[in-house]
């Protein structure tokens, strides 16, 4: 079973099958990614328009693509396209509240109330009871503001998608809805993915430094790091080039047409998930990452801390950062993003030696568990 986590498969919008193309693959360095290459060719045959993948070992790069970036003109996806990374996002905002915890600037156990007075409030939410280690590894129980039905019609469902595409909406607007619910849970008793939890991570953040979320991880990660196709775009609503479409059917059916949701306001998905990248820089920064390039041991340990995440079977959920336990044994860490159109995994051992990420450019088809397993089980 795929590990979904993402603004899309919050909110239970279903997947169909679309346009099958022509696959085009790196000729050169393919050697042992030949698994990877059968099940990237596989999601196509199973209705994902296109897939892009990079993978990096101590045997050097290879980049392959499946399928096609344009339904319409059946060009091929490229292997340098830039696309929403969704979830992704978290593993990004993770990193720079732990890095403030190394600055101790905070704590992981202050309350969320001490950052955000009076913020998580209403229908027995209370950020007196939470913490910021419970934002970041889903034990808040907070309710998750994508679920919203009002939200999902809006947001995620055609008619309301196609109204309101470009709206802008702030962070202090996404808590507000989930506000509006009763928590699924009492704090740390439970697990349940939430976006709430991370769009007020990013809040937190710009607490403790008077800079945006977006400008931290700018100075602390991309810039560091060097990630040049790596964004967070905030309001802008198209995707630097290059780059594919991506598509959805903005529908809970499995069957009809299919829309380009390329363009979109992500101001929607907020720190949960609105940064774009390509699978080179995401492939970069999980290497950084765990190869203990952008936290200091004691911060990593923690980051890698776990808890079991009953949503999600064969892996366990740290601090912004997802354990997967694979079919022959290999442990990779990484995370998976869902956003209209667009879903992504980016996974690395815990080494950081061995790295893959790749992009379906369709939002409800495709085996990406079979993807990974193909990379590091495979042959």
């Amino acid at each position: 079973m795929s590990v979904r986590t993402g603004l899309v498969a919050a909110t239970a919008v279903a997947l169909a099958a679309a346009l099958a193309g022509p696959a085009v693959a790196a000729p050169a360095g393919a050697g042992h990614h030949g698994a990877t290459r059968a099940a990237m060719d596989a999601a196509v045959k199973d209705g994902v328009p296109g897939v892009t993948a990079t993978a990096r070992d101590t045997g050097g790069t290879w980049s392959a693509t499946a399928g096609v970036g344009d339904v319409r003109t059946l060009a091929p996806r490229g292997t340098a396209d830039h696309y929403r990374v969704g979830s992704i996002t978290k593993t990004f905002v993770s990193t720079v509240l732990l890095q403030l915890e190394a600055e101790r600037r905070l704590s992981l156990d202050d309350k969320v109330e001490k950052w955000l007075p009076g913020v998580v409030r209403g229908h027995g939410h209370d950020g007196r009871r939470i913490t910021v280690r419970q934002l970041l590894n889903h034990t808040s129980g907070i309710f998750n503001y994508t679920a919203d039905d009002d939200f999902a019609r809006t947001y995620f469902l055609k008619d309301g998608f196609l109204e309101h595409r470009y709206d802008t909406k702030t962070p202090e607007q996404l808590v507000a809805i989930a506000m509006t619910h009763e928590p699924l849970f009492a704090p740390g008793t439970s697990w349940s993915y939430s976006n709430t939890n991370y769009v007020l991570a990013g809040m937190v953040i710009e607490k403790v430094t008077g800079h945006s979320y977006a400008a931290e991880i700018r100075r602390r990660v991309i810039e560091p790091l060097g990630l040049r196709a790596t964004s967070v775009p905030g309001t802008r609503t198209t995707l630097p080039r290059p780059s594919g479409h991506a598509y959805s059917k903005l529908s809970r059916a499995t069957t009809g047409p299919t829309y380009d949701v390329t363009r979109l306001n992500p101001s929607l998905a907020s720190s949960a998930g609105e940064m774009i990248s390509d699978s080179a820089d995401l492939n970069r920064f999980y290497s950084a990452l765990l190869g203990g390039r952008l936290l200091p041991p004691k911060q990593l340990k923690e980051m890698k801390t776990t808890v079991k995440a009953d949503e999600i079977p064969g892996a366990r959920y740290g601090l912004g950062l997802i354990d997967r336990k694979l079919g022959c044994g290999v442990h990779v860490w990484g995370h998976d993003g869902g956003i209209h159109g667009s879903t992504s995994s980016a996974v690395t051992t815990a080494d950081g030696r061995h790295s893959l990420a790749f992009n379906f450019n369709g939002d409800w088809s495709g085996d990406s568990d079979a993807v990974i397993e193909g990379e590091f089980c495979g042959k």
